[in-house]
């Protein structure tokens, strides 16, 4: 892989080497809902389960469409296929 292509996979629009990162808002959420569904039964693991859902589809669009790097925005998408592939 020559080092343009490098940087556009896994740089962000400052030069900084980004793969991971702080977690934002709907994957705060989708974690929440993820324990919250293992510890709780019946209606409410089951909002839990929605409310997860949601926001892991959120986030893999946002990183889909917003990722600061082509390695985000592959994962986003990995994410939603896999997500859909799961929920089908």
């Amino acid at each position: 892989m020559n080092n343009k292509l490098f940087d556009k996979f896994f740089r962000n629009k400052n030069g900084q080497f980004v793969i991971a990162q702080k977690p934002n808002f709907p994957i705060i959420i989708w974690i929440i809902c993820l324990i919250g569904s293992r510890v709780f039964s019946g209606i409410v693991r089951d909002a839990f389960s929605t409310i997860g859902l949601v926001a892991i589809i959120i986030w893999s669009l946002l990183e889909l469409f917003l990722g600061v790097n082509y390695f985000r925005r592959i994962l986003g998408l990995i994410v939603l296929l896999s997500t859909i592939i799961v929920k089908l």
